[in-house]
Parts: C-alpha cells; structure tokens; sequence
C-alpha cells in the first residue's frame, strides 16, 4: 500500500498563504503582514493541527519553509515540552531544492530531482507524508497532481496581495471534497479537498446542467 502526501496551507480569505506565523517569516514582495494568522489561533483549529502532524511520518518542505523550521524548531526541544518539536525531530524531514544544499536539521535528506519519482519513492517509504506551507513548492505539487490530500485552514481576514497557492496565471485545477468543512470559534475554516480532474464546465440554462 502505498502512502498518502497532504498538503497543509494556511491562507487568507482572499488565497494568500505567505508568512501566517510572523512578522519577519517572509517578508519577499514587501509582505507587510507577516503574522496574520497569530490573532485567530483558538484551540480547535490547533487540534486539527495537531492531530495532523501525531499522524505523520515524514515532512516535506520547500527551500524556504525549511530554513524557517530548521531555525526554528530544533531550538524548542531545549527545556521546553513542545510535542510538535519532538514529532519533527523524530521524523525524517525532506527538502525539495534545485541547488546543493546545507542541511543541518538532523535526519534532513535532500528531495531528488526527478519530482514524480521522488515523489512515487516516498510513497513507497512511508505511509503519512505532509508538506507544510511551502507555497511555490505546494504550487507545484497541485499543478502536477503530484498529491492526495490538500488540506486549507481559510481564515476570515483579507490582506489583498501576497503569495497564493492558486496565482491569477496558474493552470486550471478540479477538486473534490473529501468530507464537509469543519468551522473554528474565531471563524478559521478547515477545508480537505482531494484531486478532482480536470475543470468541467456547463450552461445554466441547459437541461443537464455541469456536462
């Protein structure tokens, strides 16, 4: 049996997922607001977090992503009980990259160049991948097909540009929902969705509508 690959994005209400957790996570464009995830966490939505990343046994980042994890989270195993911490230090961690690079978060392997058969040969290895955040990486995967699960935790606030998972010149994506959407206390929607072919269209006024 092979495993299953889920996409974990934060996003807006208007589609950017660019720099949630702070001010100075990225701050590329002139990203101005860095952080805009930080006022709506509530405990819900950091159950289906967690539940997610309990379930996991590799992670899969882009470039970026995983130079702000490994900045980040090897600093929480000292003296702090972070079970997130523990999880990703435990696990193997994969980075997706055009060019050689420095890993030196412990058990980081870098993703082959080939992406589907990278891909095809982390199916094999493990039964529960996730990439999280990694937005040009994430682009990728969609446009590819390259994915099982795209789960989008949609936040009721709107910051107008940034980078978005789905950009105004990406290519056409169909979807399904995998189960019905599930609404936090502050208004944080979690939307799972599964690949859905390609994009159909109809008319409203014809008998059979959507063929």
């Amino acid at each position: 049996m092979t495993g299953r690959l889920s996409i974990d994005l934060f996003t807006t209400l208007d589609g950017v997922a660019q720099a949630p957790g702070s001010p100075d996570e990225d701050r590329e464009g002139g990203f101005e607001y860095g952080g805009w995830q930080a006022p709506l966490l509530d405990d819900l939505a950091g159950e289906q977090v967690g539940q997610g990343i309990e379930r996991m046994d590799a992670l899969l980042l882009g470039r970026k992503t995983y130079d702000i994890f490994a900045a980040y989270w090897p600093r929480q195993l000292d003296g702090v009980d972070s079970p997130i911490a523990r999880k990703f230090d435990a696990i193997p961690k994969y980075v997706a990259s055009r060019a050689g690079l420095d890993l030196p978060w412990r058990g980081s392997h870098l993703l082959g160049s080939d992406l589907p058969a990278a891909i095809a040969e982390l199916r094999e290895r493990h039964a529960d991948i996730h990439v999280i955040g990694s937005v040009d990486f994430s682009r990728t995967l969609v446009r590819e097909g390259l994915f099982d699960v795209l789960n989008l935790w949609v936040h009721p606030v709107v910051v107008g540009s940034g980078k978005r998972l789905f950009p105004d010149d990406g290519v056409p994506v169909g979807l399904t929902l995998l189960e019905p959407p599930v609404a936090s206390e502050k208004g944080t929607v979690l939307l799972r969705y599964g690949p859905g072919g390609p994009v159909r269209t109809g008319d409203m006024d014809a008998p059979n509508r959507g063929v």
